[in-house]
C-alpha cells in the first residue's frame, strides 16, 4: 500500500495541494497498478529555515541511495543554527 509524503515549503494553497495529491494518486495507480483505495498522500509543510535540518540532511543526504530524483540544489555548509552540515 503506497503512502507518499510530500515535504514542501509553506505557502501553497489547499487547492494546489489537493491537485498535487490527485495527480500523485493517478500516477501511482497507473504505474504501480494499485487501486485508489490502496494509495494515500500526505503533505508536510516545512519552513525554509528548517529545511536543511528536517529534510535535506536526513532525507536527501543521509538517504541518497534511495533517491530516484535528486534535487538540483545544494544546501550551504552551515544551517546557521550552530550545527555543522555534513555536505
Amino acid at each position: 500500500m503506497p503512502h507518499v509524503i510530500v515535504k514542501l515549503w509553506p505557502g501553497k494553497s489547499e487547492h494546489q495541494k489537493k491537485r498535487l495529491a490527485e495527480a500523485i494518486v493517478e500516477d501511482v495507480m497507473k504505474v504501480l497498478e494499485y487501486g485508489e483505495e490502496s494509495v494515500s498522500v500526505a503533505m508536510e509543510e516545512v519552513p525554509s529555515r528548517d529545511w536543511a535540518e528536517r529534510v535535506y540532511r536526513p532525507d536527501i543526504v543521509e538517504k541518497s541511495d534511495a533517491l530516484y530524483k535528486k534535487p538540483g540544489y545544494a544546501m550551504p555548509a552551515s544551517s546557521g543554527r550552530g550545527k555543522r552540515n555534513p555536505l
